[in-house]
């Protein structure tokens, strides 16, 4: 396999290469705990007497674009505490404070002039808490983990800022209480600390303790903070009610009970957060609030996969990175957190005159998480969630039932990491369970589903080296007809007519599979990186009760190498250039595919920027295009994209964007085209326009599958698909904690068929072997429906659907968002939103027209207030 040798040949290079590691001294600040009976006042003014008590932490040094040198301007800082809380002062100096940019934006933009502090309370140099100001006052918090690779803004503690324009600069004070961090019970502390400075207009970055251009990771390179004596941990406690009220207004629909024109609901809960110790923090909710503020993006596919969604909901998204196991390449993940509270699996049975209103969503009756990361390097992850029975309501003029759609489930993942080797090297574990009271119905679903996996990383040579990887398992069990259903999916296609290896075997009431990943590379230390990767997915691995999983049978190679520049010249600030290579194959031992890519990425000296790529792919064979007919394959393809920007700081930028992807005989060609737009009149008014238009055409696209005698006939069709997708964001900030936020966002796809064809050869190098093309006296169209006479004896030998189709929708969101305490909040939103399918016979710009002005879309008004409690 010329893919496991490449890996081999980078191994061996990866072996015997010899580097010098970068060691730096750390810088080492002294705090001393606040005597003085007066806290300083949190206004970004330093005239508190208690600042004198501690000496100014100086002499930042430049880290981009020109690292180890002095930057345009310093910046210094100090730090106090007391027995609840951590005080910082900061003062930014510039030379031109009428330049100073204070941006208004809401919590977590990080745009202007800013200093983060990144603290490593576990002293772990792998995780850290990171809190920012902005010179306009706003603040940002994360946790940052991977050492710098994962930064997660979903984290929104309780802490106190404020920032003040001054003579020599700007200067900020912030308040955080103990509770929000997590620390050991040493009776003296030490912690990873470093201050990171962005002077924004000339988009330079300076840190305190120097952080070596081409290191593998960015919290190992922090000082340390010495002086934290006798602490004394302070378990969190918060308790947040809330209540939602929400109207809902539509079209009516004539004789539907259900639709009438309008909805009102009232809904509340609460939600806890209890400090079990210092290091472990468990979440409740009951009857929980998951309304999304935020729309998902439009999303249409062609290929029958299921499209990976974000997660939005702020239960969910907080803390994601500690249950996050992604196993492989892509998004395949052994916990996909929108399982939970789903539409529901079923649909009523409906007779003639019979109306239903059924769940959106699954409700979830109640939830908790418990995690955190313990001082002796443990990280915990527990969740538990329990989801309800769903029913639909049905109306039989006037006479009403229920019916069942969706069965009782209880959902659990268990998460845990042990750091080691000095926090040089990790062994964890996972382990997923889905369990659901089915009562007799629902045979398509499974009774039960389990996975699990370890998972490490070891690093050595200042973290220069690593190597990672995990290994998982699945198990599935349910009904003969629930796992004939899972053999049959388009995941698994175990009915392929042309595969040996695998069988549906309608007997069978389980499946069992495995997964898994090893990757080896340089990640740090001079300009070089390079990285070898296995991963592999077996047929019976089955991930989608409550993870994600595109697709099994599958074995995945890659490799790469990159050269980086670590200063700037007189015609950029750094530049990339990165080679990869990858394949595939199935478990049979198909070869399937082959690619290379050459990329490169420059940040120019103006501070615009420039990314340019090329790719051949020689080999593209497809297992599942066919829906479970034979293995296909593709014409060969090459492509390229070229992306390029104006400076982003600045308050006029754009990004124009061109993919370009063509193949041999025409087979199939994608074009792409990006505009990116952003403006900021004010510091507290901004817009974002984003707009992409998409050409691909495709000879032979799959339409569907028919019998022909004893014969299947796997029927494509030459699609003409163009798509639209625009949105526009307009962000106006009051101040740092009252905002009003639009987005909207139309997306259209159309599609339309003509010479339509069927597989005779479907591993055929030439194109015009692989597929025979229908004659005008053989296909005919009835309706709205294709009638074939293959044989010509003026008989039918099967027909099939006009594929032809319009896809469009327009979303949108209108939020008042006003944190009117810290850490409690009232939100106002107005949701807007529009879905129409058609036939293919409208243009976009009629699709639009018809879709966002002459229909009329369904709204929502969204009140909801939350208070929180805290000890």
């Amino acid at each position: 396999m010329k893919g496991l040798q490449s890996i081999l040949l980078l191994l061996t290079f990866f072996s015997v290469q010899l580097t010098i590691s970068q060691e730096t001294t750390k810088k080492k600040y002294i705090t001393k705990f606040n005597n003085n009976s007066k806290a300083p006042k949190i206004d970004g003014v330093l005239d508190d007497a208690c600042w004198n008590n501690v000496p100014w932490g100086n002499d930042f040094i430049e880290n981009d674009p020109d690292e180890n040198t002095p930057p345009t301007s310093q910046t210094r800082f100090k730090i106090l505490y007391d027995t609840k809380f951590l005080y910082i002062a900061i003062q930014a100096f510039d030379k031109e404070p009428n330049k100073i940019e204070k941006r208004l934006a809401r919590r977590d933009s990080f745009q202007g002039d800013r200093v983060n502090v990144l603290i490593d309370s576990y002293h772990d140099k792998r995780t850290a808490f990171v809190f920012t100001t902005t010179a306009a006052g706003v603040k940002g918090d994360e946790i940052v983990t991977q050492n710098g690779n994962n930064w997660d803004d979903s984290w929104n503690p309780v802490w106190y800022t404020k920032a003040k324009i001054n003579k020599d600069g700007w200067s900020a004070e912030m308040k955080i209480p103990f509770s929000q961090l997590r620390f050991g019970n040493a009776k003296e502390q030490v912690w990873g600390l470093n201050l990171i400075r962005q002077f924004f207009r000339k988009n330079e970055r300076s840190v305190w303790n120097r952080i070596p251009a081409g290191s593998a990771g960015f919290i190992s390179e922090s000082g340390e903070l010495h002086g934290l004596k006798d602490l004394i941990p302070q378990r969190q406690l918060e308790i947040q009610p809330f209540t939602v009220l929400q109207f809902d207004s539509y079209q009516a629909e004539a004789g539907n009970p259900f639709r009438d024109g309008s909805d009102f609901k009232l809904n509340g809960g609460i939600d806890a957060k209890i400090g079990v110790t210092n290091d472990l923090t468990l979440d409740l909710t009951i009857n929980p609030d998951f309304g999304q503020v935020e729309a998902d993006p439009g999303a249409f596919s062609l290929d029958g996969f299921q499209i990976f969604l974000k997660e939005q909901r702020p239960f969910f998204v907080e803390n994601k990175n500690i249950f996050d196991y992604e196993f492989a390449n892509g998004q395949d993940n052994l916990f996909y957190s929108r399982r939970i509270g789903r539409n529901p699996h079923g649909r009523p049975s409906l007779n003639s005159g019979e109306y239903a209103k059924t769940p959106k969503n699954t409700t979830i009756l109640g939830a908790a998480k418990f995690s955190g990361k313990t001082q002796n390097g443990w990280s915990i992850g527990v969740l538990e969630t329990v989801t309800a029975k769903e029913y639909a309501t049905i109306d039989t003029n006037g006479s009403r039932k229920e019916e069942l759609v969706e069965p009782l489930t209880n959902y659990l993942v268990l998460r845990a990491q042990k750091d080691f080797n000095n926090n040089n090297s990790y062994l964890g574990g996972i382990f997923t369970a889905t369990n659901r009271n089915l009562e007799g119905k629902f045979d398509y679903l499974h009774t039960s589903a389990y996975t699990a996996g370890i998972d490490f990383k070891h690093q050595w040579k200042n973290r220069n080296y690593f190597i990672d990887g995990n290994i998982i398992m699945s198990k599935v069990s349910g009904s003969t007809t629930a796992i004939e259903v899972t053999q049959r999916s388009l995941t698994h296609l175990f009915q392929r007519v042309d595969a040996s290896h695998v069988n549906v075997d309608p007997t069978r009431t389980s499946l069992t599979g495995t997964g898994g990943k090893f990757v080896a590379g340089k990640s740090g230390g001079g300009n070089w990186r390079y990285a070898g990767a296995l991963t592999w997915r077996s047929p019976e691995l089955e991930l989608n009760d409550i993870g994600f999983l595109r697709q099994a049978d599958e074995i995945f190679q890659y490799a790469d190498v990159s050269y980086q520049t670590l200063k700037p010249t007189k015609t950029f600030r750094r530049a990339m250039v990165k080679l990869e290579q990858s394949s595939t194959y199935d478990f049979e031992g198909n070869y399937n595919s082959f690619q290379l890519e050459l990329q490169t990425n420059v940040n120019w000296k103006n501070n615009w920027w420039t990314e340019f790529g090329l790719g051949h792919k020689p080999r593209i064979f497809n297992n599942t295009f066919l829906r479970g007919g034979p293995r296909w394959r593709f014409s060969e393809e090459n492509f390229m994209f070229l992306f390029f920007g104006s400076d982003q700081s600045k308050k006029v930028n754009f990004t124009i964007g061109l993919i370009e992807s063509r193949s041999k005989q025409q087979n199939f060609a994608f074009k792409r085209r990006v505009f990116r737009f952003n403006y900021q009149p004010i510091n507290s008014l901004s817009f974002a326009f984003q707009t992409t238009y998409n050409l691909n055409p495709n000879r032979t696209q799959y339409v569907s599958q028919k019998s022909f005698g004893s014969t299947s006939r796997y029927i494509l069709g030459e699609i003409d698909q163009k798509t639209w997708d625009t949105s526009l964001r307009i962000n106006y900030s009051i101040n740092p904690n009252l905002s009003v936020q639009f987005y909207g966002s139309p997306f259209i796809t159309r599609g339309t068929y003509t010479n339509f064809n069927y597989v005779t050869n479907a591993t055929a190098e030439n194109l015009n072997d692989r597929v025979q093309w229908y004659t005008p006296n053989q296909i005919t169209a009835i309706g709205k429906e294709f009638s074939v006479d293959e044989n010509g004896d003026n008989v039918e030998d099967y027909r099939f659907k006009n594929p032809n189709f319009t896809f469009a929708q327009f979303r949108s969101n209108l939020v008042v968002r006003w944190e009117y305490i810290p850490g409690s909040e009232m939100f106002l939103v107005w949701s807007n939103g529009a879905t129409k399918f058609g036939d293919g016979s409208e243009s976009l710009t009629s699709t639009v027209d018809n879709l966002i002005f002459n229909k009329r879309a369904d709204n929502t008004f969204l009140f909801k207030l939350t208070y929180r409690f805290l000890r």
